[in-house]
């Protein structure tokens, strides 16, 4: 396969901005597309060429297929990449780019399908020796039929859409009387998630911890896993800290869980980068959960004590390229912890805090990393996920990048919008976090400790200026509204506590 010269990113916000980069240190030229509201957005201005693809809405845009491959057409894009989200994981338009002889950066239109599908892949799985969740092996066609699959398995289970992911059309089920409700609830919001109504029935892991390996594979029949990340810090079955190595794991446990991963995406013929996701309980049993066969939000952790670029890797299997390395020159240095900073507000059932930000200060310092699109000035549009950037750390040791988190947290200032950033400091000051006792229950088991009007046991000096601040900034918003806001704020900013930041 020839080199990749130009490449079209099929995304939008940090992620395009972050392939974007690496394309620039491969000399690689770049092409963005943007919808109506996304004209201002940083990634259109960080390409060497942007094109408009349509309306605000994702599907007149982003989820446009044939205008996508339009505008690959006439750039001259050899390549796509699709980020994560939208068409990352979408068979068609994997085909569609092949059918144009277009380069698609990831795995083929086969592959997605049988890995996108939850029973095609538990099957697969199965086959390939991989322990999977004991469960249905077909969807359920009626309500009947699930209540009979429940005795057989005991309760609680989870019934989960067979089609998509990101925590929709899954219920959790306690009791019988729970189960034609659940069903209902979950088919529908499957078919308008995905369009398919499928789900299927799995015996609920108590206690369980989501932990994901993180594979490479060539089309010359090698593949490596870069270890494990720790993903149990959720609310919505949507994650919100990422860290590896995980506190949960054993030398022992990884060398196993990592060779079934490479197992997994061998059984399937993978090429590119993916992730094997697995549900771990307290007793250390593993069992397959599903495989992403795209890049992940949580790549920098992975990338930051492997000391590898993953994008890059990406682009060189696309290019028909062997790995460069084998298992045997993978390994960890130190910790890495990952935050996801929403525009919402974490004290307000987690609500989309959409709007225009008035002052941004992200953290810098040895072992910081901030990936984000927004800046002063930008109106965060109401049409996309509430992400707007992603806060990754390093440090020697699990300890150092807890404390480097918290420090980098409490530099980290947006105003005009509410964000998950105190949320996130309470966490990183919790006992159960320091500690490393969590699953993916945490923010359930620890909700009256994270909450706003209840501080947590740990807190420190730090925390305290850090909400003085925020009060300051209220008023800061105020004043010119309201005059008498104005002595009292400036006699504040004179204060020796606050010149200190």
């Amino acid at each position: 396969m020839d080199q990749i010269n130009k490449v079209l990113i099929a995304n939008r916000g940090e992620i395009a901005i972050r392939i974007m980069r690496t394309c620039r240190e491969l000399d690689i030229e770049t092409v963005a597309v943007y919808s109506e509201a996304d004209r201002t957005s940083l990634h259109v201005r960080y390409a060497h060429e942007a094109y408009y693809i349509g309306k605000s809405p994702s599907s007149e845009s982003y989820l446009n297929i044939e205008k996508i491959i339009d505008v690959a057409k006439n750039s001259g894009a050899d390549a796509i990449h699709p980020g994560y989200g939208f068409l990352s994981e979408n068979a068609e338009f994997a085909k569609r780019c092949t059918e144009e002889g277009i380069t698609f950066i990831g795995p083929t239109p086969e592959v997605i399908v049988q890995m996108g599908d939850k029973l095609k892949a538990r099957e697969a799985m199965t086959k390939a020796g991989i322990p999977v969740v004991p469960g249905t092996k077909n969807a359920i066609k009626t309500e009947e039929e699930a209540l009979s699959v429940i005795k057989e398995i005991g309760l609680p289970v989870m019934i989960k859409a067979s089609a998509g992911g990101g925590g929709k059309g899954m219920r959790l089920v306690h009791e019988e009387s729970q189960v034609v409700a659940a069903a209902r609830a979950a088919r529908s919001e499957a078919k308008a998630a995905f369009g398919d109504d499928s789900v299927y029935i799995e015996k609920y892991i108590n206690s369980p911890h989501h932990i994901e390996f993180q594979i490479l594979a060539d089309g010359h029949g090698n593949a490596v896993h870069l270890f494990e990340r720790e993903c149990s810090i959720q609310r919505r079955h949507q994650k919100m800290i990422e860290e590896t190595p995980s506190p949960l794991m054993t030398q022992e446990l990884r060398d196993k869980m990592g060779e079934s991963a490479v197992e997994a995406a061998k059984a399937v013929n993978y090429t590119g980068a993916g992730t094997i996701e697995f549900l771990v309980d307290n007793d250390l049993n593993y069992y397959f959960l599903e495989m992403n066969t795209r890049l992940q939000v949580e790549h920098p952790i992975t990338e930051r004590v492997t000391g590898i670029d993953l994008v890059k890797q990406q682009i060189k299997i696309a290019e028909g390229q062997e790995l460069e390395f084998t298992q045997e020159d993978l390994f960890q240095k130190g910790h890495s912890i990952e935050c996801r900073i929403y525009a919402e507000d974490p004290d307000n059932n987690f609500m989309p805090s959409p709007g225009k930000i008035y002052k941004i200060s992200e953290p810098l310092g040895l072992g910081v990393r901030t990936d984000g699109y927004v800046y002063e000035g930008y109106e965060i549009p109401i049409y996309y996920d509430s992400m707007i950037s992603k806060l990754i750390v390093w440090g020697k040791t699990r300890d150092e990048a807890i404390n480097r988190m918290r420090r980098a947290l409490y530099e980290y200032k947006i105003t005009g919008v509410k964000t998950s950033i105190k949320f996130l400091e309470r966490i990183m000051n919790n006992r159960n976090f320091i500690d490393g006792k969590y699953d993916t229950h945490f923010i359930e088991k620890n909700q009256e400790q994270l909450a706003l009007s209840i501080p947590c046991e740990d807190c420190d000096d730090i925390v305290i200026i850090a909400a003085f601040i925020d009060y300051l900034d209220k008023i800061d918003k105020n004043r010119e509204n309201n005059k008498e806001f104005a002595p009292a704020q400036s006699r504040w900013k004179n204060t020796p506590i606050i010149n200190q930041f």
